[in-house]
């Protein structure tokens, strides 16, 4: 379980968005809570790969590997 405070104006905005689509506060919450994990995981992925000096992958390389060429 967990507990927070928003300001107001971000509460009154969060309740606007739940009125207007159906669904819950907590759903909003909870999706950003998730998208904001799996874009700070992705980030210090990358980073400890920098600082492993692990080789950087072109683009292009990665496109070949994924049969993505065109």
């Amino acid at each position: 379980m967990l507990a927070l405070r928003l300001t107001k104006e971000t509460e009154k905005r969060l309740g606007q968005l739940a009125k207007k689509t159906g669904r819950t506060k907590s759903h909003y919450a909870k999706k950003a809570i998730e998208e904001f994990l799996d874009e700070w995981e992705d980030y210090l992925i990358a980073l400890s790969r920098m600082e492993k000096k692990h080789p950087s992958i072109p683009l292009e390389e990665i496109e070949r590997r994924l049969g993505l060429e065109g």
